[in-house]
């Protein structure tokens, strides 16, 4: 299996790469992070480049590229930290109109299998969709109060517990909780209960494997961008006349942010590959750990500087931590690829 990226994929991402710091350097960034309501202007931007529609066939309007091409679009997009709920516009880019041209903003929960039910830019979308299931009672659990809808069922988006649900809901359906989050670009709501009065049709497992996948994606490419910025400071920053890239112990932590990286690479795109469950957990295992990790280095290797709110290290650690928690915890995933190494099972 060759994962090295083609001529083709290497220029798309280059190409990412120029729309994202021409439409969201650096400056934008601060100003993002004093005002996080999403850029509506940049969405559409991001819409009308095909960003959304990477994986649509050509003619549904899209792009008609494949799940590894849109990997290497959200690594960048995580290495810019770019805001807002973009695993959701990809994913349901042929599902919600509008939201493949970023005409609309969706939002993507996940209220099943012990999720957070965690919704991003709640103020900022135009729709949420729920997925549910997995969890035997959690739809009793969550439908309490006559939540369930105006004809008391629970809507058949799949079976419960094997395939998942999912439900369409307008922005002002769901009770909503407010949640301070710990990164200052993405405001979050806890979701306590919503309506099940319209089902959709969805395949829950692959939008769940998928969501993962990409967050990984968004994890990697942060994880990269630290190691550039140690790196950049470590070659500026003198101490006792001489450079701090030169001392052994700076070179080492560069060293071992670069060896994370790379390994959380291959297994990234590795898995967008396989259109397996387990290679997908183990790659957001090591993309989460590459992420906070190297973000802590990077703060290391800046000092007393790198705990600034002027310097840009603690929106990558704060980002890193908020997408740990997104889609698949580590305790959970560590679960389940113990589990499968005890049964031999690596095809789930």
């Amino acid at each position: 299996m060759d994962l090295r990226p083609t001529a083709d994929q290497r220029a798309l991402q280059a190409g990412t790469r120029e729309l994202l710091t021409r439409r969201f350097g650096r400056d934008r960034l601060r100003e993002a992070v004093e005002a996080p309501a999403l850029d509506r202007a940049l969405w559409r931007e991001l819409g009308a480049a095909g960003f959304f529609a990477l994986r649509l066939p050509a003619a549904d309007g899209g792009v008609g590229l494949g799940l590894p091409d849109a990997v290497l679009v959200f690594e960048e997009a995580g290495r810019a930290l770019l805001p807002g709920p973009l695993v959701a516009g990809e994913l349901l880019a042929g599902v919600v109109p509008g939201a493949a041209t970023g005409e609309r903003v969706v939002g993507l929960c996940d209220a099943g299998r012990g999720g957070e039910r965690l919704w991003e830019h709640p103020g900022d979308c135009d729709e949420l969709i729920l997925l549910e299931g997995g969890d035997p009672g959690e739809s009793r659990e969550l439908g309490e109060g006559g939540d369930l809808g105006e004809s008391g069922e629970s809507g058949d988006g799949g079976e419960p517990g094997k395939t998942g649900r999912a439900f369409w809901n307008a922005p002002d359906w769901p009770v909503l909780e407010p949640v301070r989050s710990v990164d200052p670009l993405t405001p979050l709501a806890r979701v306590t209960s919503y309506p099940r009065r319209a089902p959709r049709s969805l395949d829950v497992p692959r939008l769940r494997r998928e969501a993962a996948l990409l967050t990984a994606a968004l994890q990697l490419g942060s994880a990269a961008r630290t190691v550039e910025m140690a790196v950049e400071h470590a070659r500026r920053r003198e101490q006792f006349g001489v450079r701090i890239g030169s001392f052994q112990a700076v070179k080492h932590l560069c060293a071992e942010m670069l060896i994370r990286v790379e390994i959380a690479r291959s297994a990234v795109y590795a898995a967008s590959l396989a259109d397996q469950s387990l290679p997908v957990v183990g790659a957001k295992l090591l993309a989460d750990e590459a992420a906070v990790r190297n973000a802590r280095d990077c703060l290391q290797v800046h000092g007393g500087m790198g705990f600034t709110w002027e310097a840009d290290v603690h929106l990558h650690l704060k980002r890193a931590w908020w997408r740990v928690e997104q889609w698949q915890s580590g305790g959970k995933a560590e679960e389940a690829l113990a589990e499968a190494l005890l049964v031999d099972d690596f095809g789930v």
